[in-house]
């Protein structure tokens, strides 16, 4: 039997072990297992999975980032954008960094996208916001993160996010955990006045399906896309690495 599983903490909510048990079922895959490892600390990686017989791993909030020192060797779309969702054990035992985020999310965004889609706005600074940044940059979409805290200078607080720039940056999207369930009255704090039907909404939460940061733009006209086809997209690009 293959094991395969997500790290995380807090994760019993997560989308992908559900996708991979209807998927093994669907495909009538009989030698494979997913599970969840949630972990209260990145420390735990080292001392209680890492030896284990496991084949590969999906990563998620908040270790995209802090996992990569734990790794034998990142890929190069990886290394580039800083932060691995996915690890594959190699048969001479070496543990490989992936990134499939910006994959899932570069091809889910595609369909939506029209000619005045030029600029876009990145709430948060995580590592999934490092995958969006590093698909928008594919696609030659100029962008500006925001942030609680910003450190660097494509990065504004969310004070200084003014009606101005929501309407010059038609494409927003949000990869806070803000508006996650069970807390689905949350939505980033941003000027949603300035929404019109020219711009697009893309969260990459996926529970519930439409967040209050979607629902707004929705109601404001713009066209509004959650993460679930961004995910399901990732899954079978870690499930392709981790069977090759």
């Amino acid at each position: 039997m293959r094991k395969f599983g997500l790290i995380g903490k807090n994760i019993s909510y997560s989308f992908s072990r559900n996708y991979f048990k209807n998927k093994f079922e669907i495909e009538n895959i009989s030698n494979a297992f997913y599970e969840n490892f949630d972990i209260e600390d990145i420390n735990a990686f080292e001392s209680e999975l890492k030896h284990q017989d496991i084949k590969g791993f999906n990563v998620t909030i908040p270790y995209k980032e802090s996992i990569i020192p734990y790794l034998d060797k990142l890929n190069k779309k990886a290394k580039a954008i800083g932060a691995v969702n996915t690890i594959r054990i190699s048969k001479k035992g070496k543990y490989i960094g992936y990134n499939t985020d910006f994959y899932g999310f570069k091809k889910a965004l595609k369909p939506y996208l029209e000619t005045h889609h030029k600029k876009a706005l990145i709430l948060g600074t995580g590592g999934a916001s490092k995958a969006v940044a590093y698909a928008l940059k594919s696609l030659n979409i100029k962008f500006l993160f925001v942030s609680r805290h910003p450190k660097k200078d494509n990065e504004i607080s969310y004070l200084e996010l003014s009606e101005k720039l929501v309407k010059k940056h038609r494409l927003i999207i949000n990869c806070t955990p803000l508006g996650t369930h069970p807390n689905i009255n949350n939505c980033p704090d941003i000027p949603y006045d300035s929404i019109t039907k020219k711009h697009i909404l893309f969260d990459l939460i996926y529970n519930p399906e439409e967040t209050k940061f979607l629902t707004i733009g929705k109601l404001k006209g713009a066209t509004i896309v959650n993460g679930q086809g961004m995910l399901e997209l990732q899954a079978e690009k870690s499930w392709k690495i981790w069977n090759r």
